[in-house]
């Protein structure tokens, strides 16, 4: 506990001449009203203190300042705020210098920007990620950081949210300088070499030398945000950040400010904004599982074993070898595991040639995946992943042998993305080390993890299946054993009904059209044509399900990209979907062999049919206990599906339009098309009868 409150301390040190103000609120220093209001007081103290020639502020190893307690956004403020105590830093009369370890991100960022001088530790992370926030820095962020790394750098650190490591910041102009050896006494020594050179203070506001290049030129900001705008498939927050960049250009400094604390209101209550921070909140929620018990701790992985080279298997190996971790892939035959490998190198090369991966790391993430043709290397796998093909007999004939190779306690993972995981956990002795792990594709990219828990599956190895995803990068979800999980049951819904408005009336580039205007990257066919029709078609035989359209697209050769047709045609090395006349000529006419009126259909009634039908299947799940939060089903249609971020995931939406507008429309397709499926969920009219939401659901157990 501090001398100052609980969460903040003052020393004087160098016979009183520091004053170093410690803050400690943890876990990562969140700037919460205790922390702001001691920051006030200690600020003040230091100020009136004659003896004191110099100000460090500092926080916890782990963290300067992670931002701003986001717990008390759309509460009203007290006082005081970020920006008064950034005020106080401004009116000092004594140099403050920012000493930065850990993370100084968001408001901890601003909060060092509005000091004289920052130091960082090596490693230290800084930045401004208000933006994946649907928010922009507001408390100066926008008018300060263009002053010291210049425009274009601002441009890009505040627009796309991610942070820089101290080193980069210090090229950048953003610190002063990168302290190597202990991090306090170095912090100390640099206030004393401050007080020693006895320079006017210079605070960042009165910057203004790398303003003059965009003052110059215009269209520099436009330039340098462009691509950072297409990546925000219009968000306004990213388009927020540019306007607020704009006004440091061209306002003077206090009329910049006025204009981002404008901007940041407008954000603060657009849908978009309360979207994005409920997916904060439920990406964290998705981990934790209320009937874990106390003390249950993960097992260590050292090496990964991954069963299967093709796109998945080395995908999945990708993402271990990206984190540093060593993998072994299995494959069958030389000749499948030097193909499946020779794929990994020419992704890696592809990063190379796009400026994401330099060539040195590739070679180091090259050199952590290894391939065999011995199935005995199953043994040094710490945790063991199959990703063969999607039938039962085959992983139920693998997972027997993973058994009897696999070291005791090791984790023993399915990528299945429908099948049953407690019937291939029966197979072995230790069905209590099995779950599934279903990755999304390309593996080395999608962010989401399926954890399924089987029937016997235990805590710890759910502890370990969800470190695993942490530590290679993925945001994991866990959920029950049923046809398709979460993620695929919700789509089934869509696909049929997007199946339905072709034979209805609708041509693919209609309902692709429809779903882009929503916001997804994709429309249906398009993905269709990326995976290939053909693999759908295969697992539809093998199940004995038709699909009348892709059905016929399929037995003539039309499996999408790869045979350059499909829902479309494709131009010879070109990924760009063109309209077909003879799709549309076979949709006629399977219509009318099977008896369809085709009938003009329009954008809204699609959007409302490739959406509706997957949030009522998303409450058969809640029902059925196969996700434990609504949240949770968010979170896996947006890290998973392409699901608009600034629409919150398909649980989130429905609680915005309302659940009593989504069931009447789903009562009205049910009886209009006759699909049962369409017919409202039991827990839908349930909580349109006692007018709640999804979002008033208790967490619940996974059903086993």
């Amino acid at each position: 506990m501090g001398n100052i409150n609980a969460v903040v301390h003052l020393e004087h040190l160098e016979g009183g001449q520091i004053a170093l103000i410690g803050m400690d609120n943890p876990p990562v220093n969140a700037l919460g009203h205790a922390l702001r209001s001691g920051l006030a007081a200690a600020l003040g103290q230091a100020r009136a203190d004659r003896a004191v020639k110099a100000v460090i502020l500092i926080g916890t190893e782990r963290a300067f300042s992670a931002g701003a307690d986001i717990s008390e956004f759309g509460k009203p403020r007290q006082a005081p705020g970020l920006i008064d105590i950034i005020d106080l830093l401004d009116a000092m009369e004594k140099p403050v210098i920012a000493a930065l370890s850990g993370q100084a991100l968001g408001g901890g960022c601003e909060l060092a920007l509005g000091c004289h001088y920052r130091v960082a530790a090596p490693g230290a992370r800084i930045g401004l990620p208000e933006v994946k926030l649907g928010l922009l820095p507001g408390a100066g962020g926008t008018q300060r950081l263009p002053r010291l790394a210049g425009v274009e750098r601002a441009v890009h650190i505040i627009v796309s949210g991610d942070p820089v490591a101290a080193e980069q910041a210090l090229h950048d102009g953003i610190i002063d300088a990168v302290l190597s050896g202990p991090f306090r006494a170095e912090a100390v020594a640099f206030a004393r070499r401050v007080i020693a050179a006895a320079k006017p203070l210079r605070r960042v506001r009165d910057i203004d030398e790398k303003l003059a290049p965009a003052k110059a030129d215009p269209k520099l900001i436009d330039r340098a945000a462009e691509k950072l705008l297409r990546r925000g498939r219009g968000l306004p927050a990213p388009k927020a950040c540019v306007e607020a960049i704009r006004a440091a250009v061209s306002l003077p400094f206090d009329e910049g400010q006025k204009r981002e604390a404008a901007l940041f209101m407008e954000l603060l209550n657009s849908p978009e904004s309360k979207a994005q921070r409920h997916l904060f909140f439920a990406e964290r929620e998705a981990v934790k599982l209320p009937d874990m018990p106390g003390g249950v701790k993960p097992k260590r992985i050292a090496r990964a074993v991954v069963i299967g080279a093709g796109t998945m298997g080395g995908g999945i190996a990708m993402s271990f070898a990206n984190f540093g971790v060593p993998v072994r892939i299995i494959e069958t035959d030389r000749a499948a595991l030097t193909r499946g490998l020779d794929r990994v190198a020419e992704n890696y090369r592809i990063a190379i040639a796009r400026g994401s991966l330099a060539a040195p790391e590739m070679e180091r993430r090259m050199a952590l995946i290894e391939g065999t043709v011995d199935f005995a290397a199953v043994a040094e796998g710490d945790v063991v992943i199959e990703a063969v093909f999607e039938e039962m007999d085959l992983k139920q004939k693998l997972f027997r042998e993973i058994d009897r190779l696999a070291k005791p306690g090791a984790l023993l993972a399915s990528n299945t993305s429908t099948l049953d995981v407690t019937k291939i956990a029966a197979v072995t002795k230790r069905p209590e080390d099995v779950l599934g792990m279903h990755f999304f594709s390309p593996a080395n990219v999608m962010r989401l993890l399926e954890i399924v828990r089987a029937s016997k599956t235990s805590f710890e190895a759910l502890a370990t299946a969800i470190a695993i995803g942490k530590q290679i990068g993925k945001i994991p979800a866990v959920v029950g054993v049923c046809d398709g999980f979460v993620g695929n049951r919700m789509l089934a819904r869509r696909t049929t009904q997007a199946e339905m408005l072709l034979l209805e009336g609708a041509l693919p580039w209609d309902v692709d059209a429809a779903v882009l205007a929503f916001g997804f990257p994709m429309g249906p066919f398009a993905m269709g044509d990326l995976a290939g029709l053909d693999v759908g078609w295969r697992i539809r035989k093998a199940r004995g399900v038709k699909a009348a359209i892709s059905d016929v697209l399929c037995e003539a050769g039309r499996f999408g990209q790869k045979t350059g047709s499909g829902y479309y045609r494709y131009e010879a090395g070109s990924r760009t979907p063109v309209p077909d006349p003879e799709v549309e000529k076979i949709i006629v006419e399977t219509s009318a062999r099977l008896g369809f009126k085709r009938r003009t259909i329009g954008a809204e009634e699609i959007t409302e049919r490739m959406t509706y039908p997957m949030i009522n299947e998303g409450a058969r799940i809640l029902e059925e206990r196969m996700a434990m939060r609504a949240s949770d089903i968010d979170v896996i249609w947006i890290y998973g599906y392409g699901w608009p971020v600034g629409r919150g995931g398909p649980m989130f939406y429905a609680d915005q339009i309302g659940l009593a507008a989504i069931r009447d429309r789903l009562a009205h397709y049910a009886q209009a098309t006759g699909e049962a499926t369409l017919k409202p969920a039991a827990l839908l009219e349930k909580l349109v009868a006692e007018n709640r939401g999804f979002a008033s659901l208790p967490v619940q157990t996974i059903a086993t």
